[in-house]
């Protein structure tokens, strides 16, 4: 029913002074969740998906890719087909020794085998691409699921994000010619755009 998040390599914004992390060759923000959930306090929101978590390594890993580590996220995604927000608990994989025929192979597995409603697929590549990966420290779910049900154009352009349970990083995909629309929702539900990273790329459905 809802969004995967994939990516892949690196490309930073040229005008980020600080030092960046090493990222993996991708990363794949999945979720087993196929109902839609509507009150912040769903005990369904609690789970750690330990048992998902090994189950996609083992995926990944069967499929020829190398799994790296996991990150836990509080999600919010928009669906079309149902015309609702919910929210989500979901994980980030990182994924290393994969092409990006093999990455779209994954998302394509991981959709069938959880019933997801599509998969978006990232590729990280230089600033000239034509799409953005955006995280911006101090992120709220429940802020991220307000905004969404409050601003049609980010339902329709963003389509959802995540937070990441331990930190709280807000991260943000979408077509670069929708930046300046994500800056103004960053900003519209409480974030600080000034501490946003961007980095850039190419993103696709796949469903």
């Amino acid at each position: 029913m809802v969004a995967l998040v994939i990516g892949l390599g690196a490309g930073l914004v040229p005008d980020v002074a600080a030092a960046q992390p090493c990222l993996p060759e991708a990363e794949i923000f999945a979720t087993s969740n196929t109902a839609t959930i509507t009150d912040p306090n769903d005990p369904r929101l609690r789970t750690r998906l330990l048992r998902f978590e090994a189950q996609v390594r083992q995926i990944i890993a069967a499929n020829g890719a190398l799994p790296g580590a996991s990150t836990l996220l509080d999600g919010v995604f928009w669906s079309d087909d149902l015309k609702a927000a919910t929210y989500e608990r979901s994980r980030e994989f990182d994924v290393d020794q994969v092409s990006a025929a093999g990455l779209h192979h994954l998302g394509d597995v991981l959709a069938k085998r959880y019933d997801q409603e599509s998969v978006l697929t990232f590729q990280f590549l230089p600033p000239a691409a034509d799409s953005v990966q955006v995280e911006v420290p101090g992120g709220s779910v429940r802020a991220l699921y307000n905004g969404m049900l409050a601003d049609p154009a980010a339902r329709e352009e963003i389509g959802g994000g995540s937070v990441t349970v331990e930190g709280g990083k807000l991260i943000l995909i979408a077509a670069r010619s929708d930046l300046d629309l994500v800056r103004e929702f960053v900003g519209a539900i409480g974030a600080d755009w000034s501490r946003s990273t961007v980095y850039y790329g190419h993103l696709e459905f796949v469903s």
